[in-house]
């Protein structure tokens, strides 16, 4: 029972905010690629959701292992949601993309997307070199986890500024629950590393 409440409540808050997107007004006035590229956003937003949960082990029955390999197709499949986004905004308004690339861009939102687009590479580049970078397993996690809250907290303010085709309400849900779902993987790494102490692995 509680396995299938746990995985109604993930399907719920990923698949409102696309529903209601949806049924968006806007849409209308929209190209085909543009709102590709806007619901590639919210698809990556809800991943963001999904990543901490299988981080900290909270998606039964899957195991710590089984937890791992999703947690890496996940990882892909958001890297590829970015390159979405992006791509599409590229494809509509170029010049826009290179402002907000050069940071240029008068608008605010724009500054906090490209930042958690570099870290969404950073973590992305992390998972592959993980076995060629000679670091201890509990630095490279509060690195990667590092790279997370900065991905969730730019990811939440980017949304947060554009007044698009996201409904309100479920914004509003979706960035909480990525807010606190990070942010528990974060005191979890934390607490781990004070239980081992500065001389643990």
């Amino acid at each position: 029972m509680r396995t299938a409440l746990i995985w109604t409540a993930l399907a719920l808050a990923l698949g409102a905010p696309l529903v209601a997107a949806g049924f968006s007004p806007q849409l209308q006035w929209r190209s085909g690629i543009y709102i590709a590229s806007g619901f590639a956003g919210i698809f990556a937003m809800g991943l963001l959701l999904v990543q901490p949960l299988l981080a900290a082990g909270d998606l039964p029955p899957l195991g710590p292992a089984r937890s791992r390999k999703v947690h890496r197709a996940i990882g892909a499949l958001l890297l590829l949601a970015v390159v979405g986004h992006i791509g599409g905004l590229w494809l509509t308004s170029p010049p826009d993309v290179i402002d907000a690339l050069l940071l240029a861009s008068p608008t605010p939102f724009s500054l906090w997307g490209v930042i958690a687009m570099w870290a969404v590479f950073g973590a992305g580049l992390m998972a592959v070199l993980r076995r060629r970078v000679r670091l201890r397993p509990l630095t490279w996690r509060r690195l990667h986890v590092g790279l997370a809250v900065i991905i969730a907290t730019t990811t939440v303010a980017h949304a947060a500024l554009i007044e698009g085709t996201m409904e309100l309400i479920t914004k509003i849900a979706l960035s909480l629950l990525v807010l606190a779902a990070t942010a528990r993987v974060a005191y979890l790494t934390w607490r781990m590393g004070k239980k081992r102490g500065p001389g643990g692995p």
